[in-house]
This record gives C-alpha cells, structure tokens and sequence, in this order.
C-alpha cells in the first residue's frame, strides 16, 4: 500500500483528489521509478498532527533532517512584501522565543524566507513546506536558502520532482503549516492575503495565533489589526517575545 500510495502521487502530480481515486481503486499497476525521500501515512515517522485535518497528505516528499518532525514548532508567516518594521519584528521574533521551538514557514519570498534565515543564522531548526514539486525551487531568488535549508534543516511537500507551483498548490499546502506548528505567530499581514488563509486554517484547528501590531494605516499590517482586534494574541514589546 506503501508503494501504490507514493506510486500514485509521483504519477498524479501530488493531486490529492486522483490519488485518493487511486488508492481506492488500489490501483497496483502504477510504477513510477521514484528514488527521493519519501514517508506515507502510513509510517511511524508521519506527523500524528497532520492526521487530525481533513485532507490528510498521503505521502510527503521532503529533503533533510526528517526528525525535525518530533520537536515542538511554531510557524513564523507574513506577507511577501513587508516593511522593515515586519522584517526586525521577524528576526527578533526568531532570535529570542523559545531555543526548544523549531520555526516552520513556507519558503515563500519576504517574511518567510527571513524566518528561515535567522533561524538557520541562530542555529535553530526549520521547516520549509513548500507548494510545488521537492526538488524544483520556488521562488529561484531563494536558491541559495532551499539549499541550506534542506540541508541544515527540513523541507515537505506533497508534490513530488519538479511538479509546477500551481496556483491552488499554496493554500491548500497552508494547511500543513498550521497543523505542524504549537502556535502561529503573524508578523505582517495584508487584508488580502496567503497569511489570512493559513491564519483560518490554524485557527480551525484551535492553535493560537499572535500578532505583532501595526500603526493605524500601514497596509502591511492591516490584517494582524484586524486579527488583534477579533482576539489574537498580541505582542506588545520585546520582551514578550522570550514568552512565546
């Protein structure tokens, strides 16, 4: 069942609706050659914490330190273009909570990529789950980051080889952002954005979610704003950030 499940997903793009169809109609015909790293749900390595969501990844392709998987994490996430105020707010963040959490993000550009960054630049474990194909990297200015994080760190994807970074391929992989992570720290945010989608999903899954928040008018940091005001969590000086 291993085997069909993986099988499927390098066959069907990582497509969760076709390999669902395939495990169902046990469809043992499918051989794909794959060669990467890979665990299914059905390994004692696979996160009980994705088990509780909905849609479930069957398989998960990853490169690195796949024991990353055991320690407590919590997700860094913001927007993609930030201000400077987000990017120190980030780093801080990163730099000062606590040694035991690993920080897991997206590998997206902007806020994501700086809390991989000063993680890996405290020594300090991450996750990258990223929303296209294990092996392509996405955006290509993040080259030199894929890099070091899959190798001083962790990265997931359901999608296997160099599967396209499709459109819906982002929020559907938000889900297993949150469900990864103790806690989800938002440390810029637009009204419309990626961020509010991972926000919803961490929220349906009960985790908490803090804030940085922002002046009256700063565009970035609308929607941490409008999360603080709903009842997030909110930091609200330095040191809180030891407390997170």
């Amino acid at each position: 069942m291993k085997d069909l499940m993986i099988n499927a997903a390098v066959k069907y793009e990582g497509s969760y609706d076709k390999v669902a169809s395939a495990i169902k109609n046990n469809e043992n015909n499918v051989v794909s050659g794959w060669r990467g790293s890979a665990i299914t749900i059905l390994d004692k390595e696979y996160p009980s914490v994705l088990k509780q969501l909905r849609y479930p990844p069957f398989v998960l392709f990853y490169k690195g330190n796949l024991n990353l998987l055991n320690q407590s994490a919590i997700s860094i996430i913001g927007s993609r273009q930030p201000e400077p105020y987000g990017i120190e707010m980030t780093r801080q963040i990163v730099r000062n909570c606590n040694r035991s959490y690993v920080i897991v993000s997206g590998l997206a550009k902007g806020i994501d990529a700086i809390a991989h960054q000063e993680a890996l630049n405290s020594m300090r474990g991450t996750i990258g789950v990223i929303g296209c194909g294990i092996d392509r990297i996405y955006p290509e200015e993040n080259a030199r980051l894929f890099q070091d994080v899959s190798r001083c760190g962790l990265i997931l994807s359901e999608y296997p080889g160099f599967t396209p970074p499709r459109k819906h391929h982002f929020p559907f992989r938000n889900r297993l952002i949150a469900a990864l992570s103790h806690k989800c720290i938002v440390t810029a945010a637009t009204m419309k954005s990626g961020t509010m989608l991972t926000v919803n999903e961490a929220l349906t899954l009960g985790k908490e979610v803090v804030c940085i928040p922002y002046p009256i008018g700063s565009i970035s940091g609308e929607g941490c704003n409008l999360l603080i005001s709903q009842g997030a969590g909110i930091l609200t000086n330095t040191s809180d950030f030891a407390m997170i």
